[in-house]
């Protein structure tokens, strides 16, 4: 009898074994799931985070709902590893989470892991939480013996009975932390752990909202894209200063209402203060925040909120958008435009389109607002594949501002000066009306190029093909591309003449250096990322430009996303050619939108607004429609150009960039991948040619371009040539970046 039963058990143990195992996706560079045992004792459901080995390492990985990629060696049930643990205090990563994420990797030829990666972006979340401990006022104890004036101030504000955080005690009473520490040692105050706040939540009827007639239509269009509870995506195209964030916030408001969470993209979210106050005026409360500025312990805390639902609003940069939502019923993306959008390393994705794609898996409607639309979006609205709503004139009633080219062959600025009598007559004529002035150039930095007068050497990057850029404040000579950095040297590094070294061309700080020359008095402000240490700095610069306590503003292209400067009336644009020389199909757009946005930051409320562009090139297409202000024939001429070059959106594009150590191994594998390019007729392979930045952090660099017709399956393709190729070598490295914007 027991012979019979052996069988049957064994059986029964197997088909045990089998339920037990489940297919956990880890967050590195790889296609596909590995299975694992669950512990007998131990129930984890689809998306939890659980804890396993892999080779030496313990590595917190996701369970899948289904296995991805085949594993070469198929694993028996009884040689299974086993899940270490599970992680039951995150919750788990929603399944639409986890078609979007092999969405994005199937388009991006990025592996699916590196994806996940992305959506499981804040490491603190998968720590042991750490209480918060504070200090509150023991009752029953007397006062110490020994009184110090600072004592008796931190006494004085903790009688109230509030837990407060030991610094912010501290701060309130004006004393050392060390105060703090001596009355809790005495017993007068006790440690407590602070309990979790709740997140406010926003309202949606907090403040009701007078819109002029056309954006009340527009507002119209809002609330019944949100109300559709189905897939659309509608542009929201307004002038600078139309109230477009006005618009969308109501589609925000109906969403919140029927209970779903929403997501607002920015492109420069670390910088948008005045942002989170208007949202804070709309709705009652700040949103949730997302973007690299914050602490490990906040994205921790961002993380979570937006998995349990408690964020019912984030406002983030484009990582945002691989957040855990529980329920995402909106996304919008303002400056929808904007080339922040797009990453250019690891996973190479585009922010708007991925959004699109997630509204489209969820079928919840997607706003892109924008000033100036990309091409892509402006023929999709045209074709109909989006929706339009248009905002034409101002919610103020002020006219958009009069542009007017300053052409610098007939008006050059004097000897080792960079602002034109043209520029500083309408300086001083603004400055004379207490009114303020920006002054764009988008150059980081005081100089792009050093170079010594007595042997002609130019200091470069010893590892990438570009000009040291001379930081002067900082008296560094740095490497935008790497980081390399290093003091401005006393002589010549080639011939050792001494003091020979020249700054040759401007950059932000040069320009603020010319401008206290010229205007001694005036109050300035200069807004480039390099130069201001922290996010509250930056806020609080922009916050006394707002109250009006600068002139005179110079930055770069942070100063033109979104903000608004009631008093300032005159913009001048420093270098108008800076991006038109470039081998990129987006150079005239890229011009046209960031001149457009920046000229528009000028007469937004009282005064009447005037823009002035330095350039060798008036009668340039984008010159002549920033001065006309006609958008739509440059818009037209754009997408004629596009549409007979077959360039995106009317083509598709992928880059190849092979890079390495070695230059000639680059070159010989690069020269490689091209033959083994599968024969298509109506693909078009270009290269390899060696990249304009042909060196980075001392990497070799040689690029293929692919063109495909905008039909044509074009990530098929590339796999197919992709698994053609021969192993890499060890130092080279092979990038894929379907939907290019960088093409240096």
């Amino acid at each position: 009898m027991h012979s019979l039963l052996a069988p049957l058990e064994e059986n029964r143990r197997s088909a045990t074994a089998a339920a037990r195992r489940v297919p956990v996706l880890l967050p590195v560079a790889l296609e596909q799931t590995y299975d694992y045992r669950l512990p007998d004792d131990v129930e984890a459901p689809v998306g939890a985070f659980v804890l396993v080995p892999f080779g030496p390492q313990q590595r917190i990985g996701v369970i899948w709902d289904r296995a991805v990629g085949e594993s070469p060696k198929p694993v028996t049930d009884d040689k299974l590893k086993v899940i270490t643990a599970t992680i039951a205090d995150v919750a788990p990563l929603p399944v639409l989470s986890m078609r979007f994420a092999e969405w994005v990797a199937r388009y991006t030829l990025a592996p699916l892991g590196m994806v996940v990666r992305m959506m499981m972006g804040a490491p603190a979340v998968f720590e042991p939480s750490k209480p918060r401990i504070g200090v509150v006022r023991n009752k029953e104890a007397a006062e110490p013996t020994r009184m110090t004036p600072a004592r008796k101030r931190a006494l004085q504000i903790a009688a109230d009975g509030l837990v407060r955080a030991k610094l912010a005690l501290a701060a309130e009473a004006a004393c050392s932390t060390g105060v703090i520490d001596g009355l809790i040692a005495t017993g007068t105050l006790t440690e407590v752990a602070i309990p979790e706040r709740r997140l406010p939540v926003p309202n949606p009827a907090h403040m009701c909202v007078d819109f002029s007639a056309a954006q009340a239509a527009a507002v119209h269009a809002m609330r019944a894209a949100a109300d559709a509870q189905s897939f659309s995506v509608t542009l929201l195209d307004g002038v600078t200063g139309s109230g477009k964030t006005e618009v969308y916030f109501e589609a925000v408001a109906r969403a919140l209402e029927r209970g779903r969470q929403a997501l607002i993209m920015l492109p420069e979210i670390a910088l948008t203060s005045q942002f989170m106050d208007r949202f804070a005026a709309r709705f009652g409360c700040a949103p949730v925040e997302w973007h690299s500025a914050l602490s490990p312990a906040e994205r921790a805390r961002a993380w979570r909120a937006t998995a349990n639902g408690q964020a019912r609003v984030v406002v983030g940069a484009r990582s945002a958008l691989f957040l855990p939502y529980q329920d995402l019923g909106l996304i919008v993306i303002d400056e929808e435009h904007d080339g922040g959008f797009k990453q250019e390393d690891r996973v190479h994705y585009q922010a708007r389109d991925m959004a699109v794609v997630r509204g489209s898996l969820a079928k919840h409607a997607v706003v892109l607002a924008s000033a100036t639309p990309s091409i892509e979006s402006h023929v999709n609205a045209r074709s109909g594949r989006y929706g339009f709503v248009g905002l034409p004139a101002r919610y103020s009633g002020a006219q958009l501002p009069d542009v007017a080219t300053i052409d610098l062959r007939q008006h050059p600025p004097e000897r080792g000066k960079w602002l034109s009598p043209q520029l500083v007559a309408a300086m001083t004529e603004t400055l004379g009306k207490t009114q303020q002035v920006l002054l764009f150039l988008n150059r980081r930095g005081y100089a792009p190029l050093t170079l010594c007068r007595a042997c002609g050497h130019r200091i470069d990057c010893p590892q990438c093909t570009a000009w040291l850029v001379e930081h002067r404040y900082r008296r560094r000579l740095t490497c935008h591309h790497c980081g390399f950095a290093l003091p401005i040297p006393e002589k010549c590094p080639k011939c050792g003449e001494p003091d020979a070294l020249v700054a040759c061309g401007p950059g932000v700080e040069r320009i603020a250096e010319e401008v206290a020359e010229r205007f001694p008095q005036a109050r300035r402000a200069l807004l480039s990322s390099d130069l201001v240490p922290s996010l509250i700095e930056m806020r609080e610069i922009i916050k006394k430009i707002e109250a009006g306590e600068a002139d005179i503003i110079i930055g770069t292209q942070m100063v033109a996303k979104g903000h608004h400067f009631p008093q300032l009336a005159m913009v001048g644009i420093v270098d108008g050619d800076l991006g038109l020389g470039q081998a990129d199909p987006r150079a005239a757009e890229r011009t046209f939108q960031l001149m457009h946005q920046v000229t528009g930051r000028a007469g937004r409320a009282l005064a009447a607004g005037r823009g002035y562009v330095q350039t060798y090139m008036p009668e340039h297409p984008v010159m002549q429609a920033i001065i006309s202000g006609d958008r739509e024939a440059f818009l037209a001429r754009e997408v004629r150009q596009r549409q007979s070059a077959q360039l995106p959106p009317f083509g598709r594009l992928a880059a190849l960039v092979i890079s390495a150590r070695d230059k000639e191994l680059a070159e010989l594998f690069a020269r490689d991948v091209a033959r083994h390019a599968p024969p298509a007729a109506r693909i078009e392979v270009l290269g390899p040619a060696e990249a304009p930045l042909a060196v980075i952090r001392g990497r070799h660099r040689w690029r293929l371009l692919v063109k495909a017709p905008r039909e044509l399956d074009l990530q098929a393709y590339l796999r197919a040539w992709l698994t053609s190729l021969p192993k890499l070598p060890a130092d080279l490295r092979l990038t894929v970046d379907v939907d290019p914007y960088s093409f240096l």
